[in-house]
């Protein structure tokens, strides 16, 4: 730890904050952020954006790039009593861009205009900027809507009066503009300091994330839509103030063809005494509205929920309300370890609050007496039943038996170490699977010393997929919050995991050739393959008495066997591979499971 980083990052505004926190959530919950806080200046972010910045030949040559049918982009900013620095500063941002088609659209609705106004003036001989006093101050909403109204670009893009552009931001824009032909398009963001102009938090985005989007608008900045769609959609809606771009941004994905992100850090919101970039307290009213755009969202797109706060101001919880009581039918492999078995059951038929549900045990060449003493006790009871699999082990074969004799349309696929703590865990899973464009959802899993085990997995971490987060305390919440946070996922670990039997069926099922690796891996991106998404919800929490060191390969015959189903997942999936984990940002390394940030 680096005690003078620490320091360092500490200022006026982030004390302010940390007094503020403390206050409202507690001591214990205060330290725990503060470790978060502390862990993030281990990473050299600034040298990071050194190293990864355009070199000045790169930016010469896309001003020199001869473009054919290029994109206008209209940026568009509502203006209100914006500091003199500030507003010069972002209009010089504008017109520094290696990028030559774009207009500036300023919508000036500051009480009174003449500050403003005069700042402005001196940047007006730029025939591509636009500036309108209007008569009066129309709120963020209604002045974002006049300065769209200003613009005449293929594309809108939508800026705070205070923030910046990377030089390149509008060039990497129109690039993905032509390359894709997306409708909406959005950049990587960072933090920059108002004082010192110190760049910091890097918000390094997934591709486009429907279930992360409705837990956070992780999009936020820099965001650029095709003019048609924001025409189509609307305007923004001041009745959802203070969350208005998160609910625009709704409007927008619900009707877009296609989505583009650019993984790029672009778009730097500044953080200053006047603003609420680093001030998460300051809005309650915003947070509320927040959730409201993401009911709103939800219903439009024909579900209903509950959405509720976490302990994090601006990330939500949605626990959707089911459609009815289908029967599920939980699959557990077991090999003697009678314990082990009775205490996973105990904790199901205890602490589910969800009862219609069988459960298959699925004996795999047991030895020990007491074993088959313990199935005759449960066996044909409180929906219990016990399949014999006389064959060698094989977690992909175990499944697929089991699944031929569930009789629930949803499946879930449990470990037999395997503990409850969420009493609701069948109605979660249950809420994301019964979605229509929903097939697997994933559960939030700890050692028994309360450090995670699983928070979702990265395909091609540690070189073929790895779990997130492995070992960071249960309390934490992980990179901005992922931990926490329901979003999608390319693939969540069998251990615990709920599958729509349609789902089952078209990826057909788990592939035997992956007896022991991977095969839930390679069965989730089969279900992917089918445009279903996979879920991770971790406000279904369960242990999981897994050992820490479980699963090294120690003999020659184990380690020729893990050596072939890498090699099998490699060629299998090659190109997904090559193409990286659209849910896990390519700045991010491979090499560690809690998005750090890769190393040149």
């Amino acid at each position: 730890m680096d005690v003078r980083k620490v320091l360092k990052s500490l200022n006026f505004y982030t004390i302010r904050k940390g007094l503020v926190y403390l206050k409202r959530y507690g001591l214990q919950e205060f330290r725990v952020r503060l470790s978060e806080r502390m862990e993030e200046t281990e990473v050299d972010y600034e040298q990071w954006c050194a190293q990864n910045a355009p070199t000045p030949a790169q930016l010469e040559a896309q001003r020199k790039r001869k473009w054919t049918d290029p994109a206008q982009i209209s940026v568009v900013v509502p203006l209100y009593n914006t500091p003199e620095r500030y507003l010069r500063e972002m209009i010089e941002s504008v017109t520094r861009q290696t990028y030559p088609h774009w207009e500036l659209c300023l919508a000036d609705g500051s009480p009174d205009p003449a500050a403003t106004s005069a700042v402005v003036s001196d940047y007006l001989s730029d025939e591509r900027i636009k500036y309108k006093i209007l008569e009066k101050n129309l709120g963020i909403s209604g002045n974002t809507n006049a300065a769209v109204v200003m613009a005449s670009g293929a594309y809108i893009a939508f800026f705070d009066h205070d923030d910046l552009l990377a030089q390149d931001a509008l060039y990497e824009v129109a690039a993905e503009a032509q390359r894709s032909g997306a409708d909406i398009i959005y950049t990587d963001e960072d933090k920059i300091k108002g004082d010192t102009g110190e760049r910091y938090q890097p918000n390094l985005k997934p591709d486009f994330n429907l279930d992360l989007l409705r837990a956070n608008n992780y999009i936020c900045h820099l965001l650029v839509v095709r003019r048609a769609l924001v025409d189509q959609a609307g305007g923004f809606d001041d009745s959802f103030d203070g969350a208005q771009d998160h609910e625009f941004l709704f409007r927008c994905v619900e009707r877009a063809q296609k989505i583009a992100h650019i993984p790029k850090v672009l778009y730097h919101w500044r953080v200053h005494a006047a603003s609420t970039a680093d001030n998460p307290l300051s809005k309650k009213y915003a947070y509320d509205a927040g959730k409201r755009a993401v009911l709103a969202h939800i219903r439009r797109c024909g579900e209903d929920a509950e959405v509720t706060d976490t302990k994090f101001p601006g990330f939500y919880r949605v626990k959707y309300i089911l459609p009815g009581e289908p029967l599920v039918s939980i699959l557990i492999p077991n090999k003697d370890q009678v314990q082990t078995l009775r205490d996973c059951l105990d904790s199901i038929r205890q602490k589910s609050s969800y009862h219609n549900y069988e459960i298959l045990i699925i004996e795999n060449n047991s030895t020990e007496p007491e074993t088959f003493a313990y199935y005759k006790e449960i066996d044909g009871k409180d929906g219990i039943r016990v399949l014999y699999w006389r064959e060698g082990f094989n977690y992909s074969a175990l499944n697929n038996f089991g699944f031929a004799h569930a009789k629930g349309d949803y499946i879930v696929c449990l470990n037999n170490d395997i503990t409850v703590i969420t009493p609701d865990w069948l109605e979660r899973l249950l809420g994301q699977c019964m979605r229509r464009d929903v097939g697997i959802a994933g559960a939030r899993l700890y050692f028994p010393d309360n450090t995670i085990q699983h928070a979702g997995v990265i395909v091609g971490l540690g070189g073929v997929a790895g779990a997130l987060f492995v070992g960071m305390p249960r309390e934490r919440s992980g990179y901005l919050r992922k931990a926490i946070l329901q979003q999608d996922m390319s693939a969540v670990t069998a251990a615990c995991m709920m599958v729509d039997r349609r789902a089952w069926e078209a990826a057909g099922g788990f592939d035997e050739g992956l007896a022991v690796a991977f095969n839930d891996v390679d069965f989730c991106l089969k279900v992917r393959a089918q445009d279903y998404l996979i879920v991770y919800e971790p406000n279904v929490e369960m242990y999981h008495y897994e050992s820490k060191s479980r699963g090294y390969e120690d003999t020659p015959e184990k380690q020729a066997r893990f050596k072939g189903e890498i090699e099998y997942m490699k060629k299998r999936w090659k190109k997904f591979l090559e193409a990286g984990d659209p849910y896990y940002n390519p700045n991010f390394s491979l090499m560690t499971c809690d998005y750090s940030l890769k190393k040149k």
